[in-house]
């Protein structure tokens, strides 16, 4: 099944990088995927990827003629990624699995669209097109299954599942981007009857998908069926306030803004450092957003609705922007009355637009009155701060000066 270049007019496929891959590679290449079920549906389009009935080597060959980049990045697999001024473009030969393991499959290269359509995940992700637009549904069935919102396997979805475990993990995460109503029956069923297939993954592979499920506007219930049928226990135990997590989604939903998906899993949690650093390990976060999560969950500053403009400017300063809108994001989740939007969205608008004031005081203005070169210094610099904060940042120099007086006056001697 075919519709003749529906595609025609669509941005990405008209740009001059894609061109030019696409015309190197001439009639034996076909776009396939993310990109052109997203352009189906108006949704975004970000990575393009290409399907080829060339060879790795040929493929590479008839780039290269044409002065495309070329890098081997999966050679094994069929994998080769064409580099441009503009973007990469991953392009695979079509092939067939011969062995699979749950995590791994050992491929043959075939010249059969329908073939290599058999052994995607999905029927919405078997979706091709040609370079002139014209899309390509080797099953029949993908494009049905895009209009009624239906994300159902390739084929006996358990086979396609003991393929590669991440399949149950995917299963919800293109549900909750695509999906309507309550995710395939079929589906729901193998996933939970393979769960245990997901302890052979590594910890990046599930987290890299765990926050791709959360950045969804269904997240909410996409974790709840997950929990429900036992897979949420296995790949993120630690997710005890999932009603915290729901109330984040939906008060983004309703408001027309998102955060992070690292904040939006995070807020399902309720741990101490400790527990933090457990969870870091098992799914391999890096520093930046190990650091991250334990601040914002064991932060202790008082962040409620009706914090004065006064407290906002102080906890700004104490926490840095980051932390702060971290916690008030929390904070709103948190908030039972749920007439408060308006305190919480002036919260995070003052962060935006807040500016950090800089400590007029230097170590020299600290000696000249009369503190001795050493750690006195920096004890006398964080008490006059303290003071300066509670002053609402004042510009009075003047008065800054008095205040360290009466600091050295009564504590250096």
């Amino acid at each position: 099944m075919s519709t003749a270049k529906e595609l025609a007019r669509a941005e990405w496929l008209n740009h001059a990088d894609t061109r030019a891959v696409m015309e190197a590679l001439g009639n034996s290449a076909r776009f396939v995927g993310g990109a052109v079920r997203n352009e189906l549906l108006g949704e975004p389009v970000s990575d393009i990827d290409i399907a080829t009935s060339e060879t790795p080597q040929r493929a590479t060959e008839l780039l290269a003629a044409k002065g495309i980049r070329v890098v081997p990045t999966g050679i094994d697999h069929g994998t080769v990624t064409a580099v441009t001024p503009s973007r990469h473009f991953e392009i695979t030969t079509l092939r067939v699995d011969v062995k699979t393991d749950g995590r791994h499959a050992d491929v043959a290269f075939t010249g059969d669209w329908v073939e290599d359509a058999k052994r995607r995940d999905f029927t919405i992700n078997a979706l091709y097109a040609d370079a002139d637009g014209t899309v390509h549904d080797p099953l029949g069935t993908g494009r049905e299954d895009l209009k009624a919102g239906r994300v159902r396997f390739i084929g006996e979805a358990e086979a396609r599942i003991r393929e590669d475990y991440l399949r149950i993990l995917r299963f919800f995460r293109f549900h909750a981007w695509y999906g309507k109503g309550e995710p395939d029956s079929e589906g729901l069923k193998a996933v939970a009857a393979l769960r245990d297939g997901l302890r052979q993954l590594s910890g990046e592979r599930i987290r890299d998908e765990l926050l791709k499920i959360a950045a969804a506007d269904n997240a909410g219930p996409a974790f709840r069926q997950m929990a429900a049928v036992g897979i949420l226990s296995i790949v993120l135990p630690e997710a005890s306030r999932l009603d915290r997590f729901e109330k984040l989604v939906d008060i983004e939903a309703n408001q027309l803004f998102t955060s992070t998906p690292l904040l939006r899993l995070a807020s399902a949690l309720d741990l101490d450092a400790n527990g933090v650093e457990a969870l870091a390990g098992g799914l391999k976060l890096s520093n930046k957003d190990r650091e991250r999560i334990e601040k914002m969950l064991t932060d202790k500053t008082k962040i409620v609705a009706y914090l004065s403009i006064r407290e906002v400017r102080k906890a700004l300063y104490l926490m840095g922007v980051e932390l702060f809108k971290d916690r008030v994001m929390l904070g709103w989740a948190e908030d039972r009355k749920g007439h408060n939007t308006f305190q919480w969205r002036a919260m995070l608008a003052m962060a935006d637009s807040w500016v950090r004031p800089d400590f007029p005081l230097t170590g020299q203005m600290i000696m000249a009155a009369g503190v001795p070169e050493g750690p006195e210094i920096g004890r006398v610099r964080r008490e006059v701060e303290e003071w300066w904060i509670d002053a609402d940042f004042t510009d009075d120099e003047f008065s800054i000066i008095e205040r360290l007086k009466a600091i050295v006056q009564a504590t250096v001697y």
